[in-house]
């Protein structure tokens, strides 16, 4: 039985699940950021995609303004945030925060359970895949692999799908503008390489905002990465309200071995 552990490091909700074989000094990690959709939440993210039979440390991050961290109003609050501004008051401090509070996240993380400095990963689920690419791109971590699911590639056209679909348009400014420069991967491909990217998208989720910018991605990387098509799969990984952990749906099982797969290749385990 996996050992699981819950809690909060340098201030970040986590759950950790140890190595199969247990927690050893120089077994790999994974870190993970879930998305904005089910599943929403670090324990929700760890039960859709537990990475089953990877003999390394999976470490679930919550993002801020999520789950334990949600603002006053909760949900209801955080819609209001981007209806707002949906990039200064919303993706920013969520996608950026998250990057930014890795490294000592991690440290803290090390220094609790004895992990020592095996071979690092990351794994993403829409915004929390543009959180794995920031980190990749600007921790200086030496990032071996990253899994991106239903990825947050380029924020500009995310941030138009998300906007037809509530029926608004938004007002991009000079500040707005320089937080989707930086969170343009396909333009920022370079600064991935080194990183052996796997690409995993529903054949149902939206064309221009996620199947165009991951397919761009994929071909920027040259054989650096991998693009896989999950037929019948739409953006969510998990049923709604996907705030608590539930049984895996049959995608996020067929992710769940993707990413396993694509992640034990490139760390030994």
């Amino acid at each position: 039985m996996t050992t699981r552990f819950t809690g909060t490091a340098a201030g970040v909700p986590y759950v950790a699940l140890a190595p199969a074989s247990g927690p050893r000094p120089g077994a790999p990690v994974v870190l993970a950021w879930h998305l904005f959709d089910a599943p929403r939440t670090e324990d929700a993210f760890a039960a859709a995609l537990p990475l089953d039979g990877l003999d390394a440390w999976r470490i679930y991050l919550g993002l801020p303004l999520t789950g334990k961290r949600l603002p006053a109003g909760g949900w209801d609050a955080v819609m209001r945030l981007g209806y707002e501004d949906a990039v200064l008051k919303l993706y920013a401090p969520s996608i950026l925060g998250a990057a930014e509070e890795t490294v000592p996240a991690l440290a803290a993380l090390r220094a609790e359970h004895g992990i020592g400095d095996g071979p690092l990963a990351v794994l993403g689920g829409s915004a929390g895949a543009a959180v794995a690419q920031l980190v990749a791109a600007e921790a200086g971590l030496g990032i071996r692999a990253a899994v991106l699911v239903s990825p947050v590639v380029r924020l500009r056209p995310i941030v138009a799908a998300v906007g037809q679909m509530l029926g608004v348009t938004y007002g991009w400014t000079e500040a707005s503008d320089a937080v989707a420069d930086r969170l343009d991967f396909v333009a920022r491909a370079g600064a991935l390489r080194g990183t052996d990217v796997l690409l995993v998208v529903g054949e149902d989720d939206d064309r221009d905002g996620v199947l165009g910018p991951a397919s761009e991605l994929h071909e920027a990387l040259g054989e650096h990465a991998a693009l896989v098509t999950v037929p019948g799969m739409a953006h969510a990984l998990a049923d709604e309200p996907g705030v608590d952990p539930a049984p895996q749906v049959p995608h996020a099982a067929t992710v769940d071995r993707h990413a396993s797969a694509w992640l034990a290749a490139r760390l030994g385990a």
